[in-house]
């Protein structure tokens, strides 16, 4: 459970600001959640979610106590864009794991996700003083997982063929950024492309792989 002082009020960036959920909040979950391709993105099941089990996830995921779940608003009109999350929140071993929807889909690919991704990394690394987060994305997710590269994630891992969509088997990715990372990056001192991680211990050093590697080929 997300202890309710580690909630802020707000964080901004220069381009969105994230915002406790508020219960009006709600209208916008409904439709971004019924949209077919917001959908396809973010469920593991094939099609949208009924109105009711978007108001129960609503007030569990965004109202309840059990993840740290903020609204994106974009900064110059306030405008309402999609919601991010830290769940899963482990103290002992300082760790959780991230989510983000941006559920309007004329703000997608303009930078928004990327920046509410690094604000919420902020928030994680710098003031919570976590060390690992993680998450899983949909192989053909290739704007998620390219934005999740710019902002510090690596690869970790697949599932193979997990997931059924669009008449095809892809998989399901699993990636993680450390403290370390992200202190890394914010120095400059890390580039940013970096697909995965030598998976061995013995000593060696990372080498880049290409980027498409990661992404799932259809079946």
């Amino acid at each position: 459970m997300a202890h309710r002082s580690w909630f802020p009020e707000s964080v901004a960036g220069s381009r969105v600001v994230l915002r406790r959920h508020t219960p009006t909040n709600l209208r916008a979950f409904l439709r971004w959640y019924s949209d077919a391709e917001v959908a396809r993105l973010t469920r593991y099941q094939d099609g949208p979610m009924r109105p009711e089990e978007i108001e129960r996830f609503f007030t569990a995921r965004a109202l309840g106590p059990e993840s740290l779940s903020l609204a994106v608003h974009i900064r110059e009109s306030d405008r309402l864009i999609g919601t991010c999350a830290l769940s899963q929140l482990d103290t002992d071993n300082g760790s959780a794991l991230y989510h983000i929807t941006i559920g309007e889909k004329d703000a997608w690919g303009q930078g928004y996700g990327t920046e509410a991704t690094r604000l919420m990394l902020d928030h994680a690394f710098g003031t919570l003083n976590l060390h690992r987060i993680g998450l899983s994305v949909f192989s053909f997710n290739e704007r998620a997982i390219r934005s999740y590269l710019s902002c510090g994630f690596i690869l970790e891992g697949r599932a193979r063929e997990a997931i059924w969509r669009d008449g095809s088997w892809w998989d399901e990715v699993s990636m993680s950024v450390l403290k370390g990372d992200w202190q890394a990056l914010r120095d400059g001192s890390l580039s940013a492309e970096r697909p995965s991680r030598p998976g061995g211990s013995d000593g060696a050093t990372d080498r880049p792989r290409p980027t498409a590697g990661i992404f799932g080929r259809r079946r």
